[in-house]
């Protein structure tokens, strides 16, 4: 989940930021409007893409902010605990996005 969540993120990331926050205030590229963006959520494979990718984008934090807990912090003493935490916290918030997604 680590490596898939952080390859994805790094592929569509970069992208996005560049459409979204440069090209288009540039007048580059034309975005269209909200319409067109529900009508694609609506779709069922879209939408389980987007949880696949949320959810990944999600365990790769909660892997990364752990092993910085351990190895920034020193945290040692309280490893099970943060793990306990970090990927808790990861699947609440997975399940929080597809109960969204599901309600769309």
């Amino acid at each position: 989940m680590f490596s898939g969540g952080g390859m994805l993120s790094a592929f569509f990331l970069p992208a996005t930021v560049l459409v979204m926050w440069i090209a288009a205030p540039l007048g580059w590229v034309e975005l269209t409007v909200y319409d067109s963006f529900a009508a694609l959520a609506h779709h069922f494979v879209v939408r389980l893409g987007l949880f696949g990718f949320v959810s990944l984008a999600f365990f790769h934090w909660a892997h990364r902010f752990r092993y910085t807990l351990y190895d920034g912090l020193q945290l040692y003493h309280l490893t099970d605990l943060i793990a306990v935490l970090t990927y808790g916290s990861a699947a609440i918030l997975s399940l929080a996005a597809g109960v969204i997604l599901l309600i769309l």
